[in-house]
Formats: structure tokens, C-alpha cells, sequence
């Protein structure tokens, strides 16, 4: 009698225990037969060169960054093993000099072309759109960087002015991302780098960015304070009429100017 068929006597009689023995043996008899596909179907790959090979098959098919458990699975053996796998084909790649390169990025790797032939590749492509980043949004991506994940707020306390417009046109330029919310009153969105801004900074990972130095530090709080000092500016011609009295239509311009003028007392201290 089959298995079907002792099912279907089981169902129409009354013992569930024995039902339920004959089901098991059933589902474990489909789960050793899947198994045994598998294992017949995707046998680990022994060899190193066709390792490297499978691993570059699916670099260049999939054309952007692939874990290191998909190359993994894609060999049929452990991350360790196909983390030297696809370090030997780096390897081969540097010594080899060709137009392609393959670059990790954090545990992730692709296959790209070398930075050096930008020129050349825009000859026979179409020009990609330029970003241009303002020294705001620069400044507002460097503390993202160093300090991720981090809030708006934080930003705007090391900063001393509004951040919003800078965060916005980063996320808008794929370099970096919201990464969860902060476990606090509001519940404020954390931002942190993307791997695009690693592609894009040429880095494997954010512990490879340079120490910021003394000078750099002292460049961006000047820059700050040029900022504040426009903002003053700003206020201050809102806050006056043609006669230079102030106008009673711009009911909270001076407490703004007041404010400004604090943060801006701050960051020259």
C-alpha cells in the first residue's frame, strides 16, 4: 500500500496519531528528496581557477554589488572560502591592468571599469548628469560620515544652523539614506553614508576615510560662521522698512535676529 493510499484509510478511519505518523513520514520522505536534488544539481566547486571564474561569471552578470553569501552560494561553499576566491581574482584583475577592476565595498564586491578611463568612456557614451555638491551639502555629508548614524539635529548642533535642504539633496543624490529612527521622544530619522558614496569617494568602507585634520576643522566652523553671518545680514533687512525703523508686519523678526545673533556669538567664542 502507498502512502496516498494509507493516508487516504487513515483519514476515513479514527486515529490521528497514526495519521499524523504516516504525514510526517511523508514530508520527510519530500524534504530528504529536495535535499538530494540540490546536492545533485549544485555540487560545490572544488577547483580555485573555476571558482574565480563562477565568481567573475556573476559579477559581470549582475552589475552591481553582490554579497559575499550570494558568491558563496554561487560556488557552493563557505564565505571564507569565497572571500579568498574573489580576492585571488582582485589579485589577478590589479596584475593583469585591464579596463575593468573589481572593488569591495564593505561585504559586498562589483565588477566596474577604472576610474582612469572616465574620459575615454564619455566619448562613446552619453555624458551621466554631473551633481555638483555646494560646500554645505560637503560639510553636511562629512559629519554624516564620521558621525553616523546621526540625527538632523545633531548635524544642525554641530553645524549651528538648519540642515534640512543639505540632508534632503544628499538622500536626493543617493549618498546617503535613512537607516532607522532613534529610540527617543519624536522618534527622529538617523541618517548614514550609502554605497554609492563609497563608490563614489573611492573607499571599501567608512573606516578607511582619512583622520580629519586641525585645519579642516577650523575650515568648516569658518564656514559656518560665514553662513551665520549672511543669515544676520538676511534678518536684518527683513527687519527693517524702507526709513530703516523696524516693520510691525515682521512680528517675530527679532526674536529670529536675536536667536541668530546668539548662535552666531557661539560659534565665535
Amino acid at each position: 500500500m502507498s502512502v496516498k493510499e494509507q493516508v487516504k484509510e487513515l483519514e476515513e478511519g479514527t486515529d490521528s496519531k497514526a495519521l499524523a505518523a504516516v504525514k510526517d513520514r511523508e514530508n520527510g520522505g519530500r524534504k530528504q528528496e529536495t535535499a538530494l536534488q540540490i546536492e545533485l544539481t549544485f555540487p560545490p566547486t572544488e577547483d580555485e581557477r573555476e571558482q574565480e571564474a563562477i565568481i567573475e561569471a556573476v559579477l559581470f552578470t549582475m552589475g552591481h554589488s553582490v554579497e559575499l553569501r550570494q558568491l558563496a552560494v554561487s560556488i557552493g561553499q563557505s564565505q571564507e572560502v569565497a572571500k579568498k576566491a574573489v580576492e585571488r581574482l582582485m589579485k589577478r584583475y590589479r596584475t593583469y591592468g585591464g579596463g575593468m577592476e573589481i572593488t569591495q565595498l564593505e561585504e559586498c564586491y562589483q565588477m566596474c571599469t577604472r576610474a582612469e578611463y572616465y574620459e575615454n568612456l564619455i566619448r562613446v557614451a552619453a555624458t551621466p548628469k554631473k551633481q555638483m555638491l555646494t560646500e554645505v551639502a560637503l560639510e553636511t555629508l562629512s559629519i554624516i560620515a564620521y558621525k553616523q548614524p546621526v540625527t538632523k539635529l545633531e548635524i544642525e548642533k554641530i553645524r549651528g544652523v538648519k540642515s534640512d535642504h543639505a540632508v534632503n539633496r544628499l538622500v536626493e543624490y543617493n549618498l546617503v539614506y535613512e537607516v532607522g529612527r532613534l529610540d527617543a521622544p519624536g522618534r527622529p530619522a538617523l541618517f548614514a553614508t550609502t554605497e554609492e558614496f563609497l563608490r563614489r569617494f573611492g573607499v571599501g568602507s567608512v573606516g578607511e576615510l582619512p583622520d580629519i585634520k586641525p585645519e579642516q576643522e577650523e575650515e568648516i566652523k569658518s564656514q559656518v560662521e560665514k553662513e551665520l553671518q549672511l543669515k544676520l545680514e538676511e534678518l536684518q533687512a527683513e527687519g527693517k522698512g524702507e526709513s530703516g525703523a523696524p516693520n510691525p508686519d515682521k512680528g517675530g523678526t527679532e526674536l529670529d535676529l536675536a536667536d541668530a545673533e546668539a548662535a552666531a556669538s557661539l560659534q565665535t567664542d
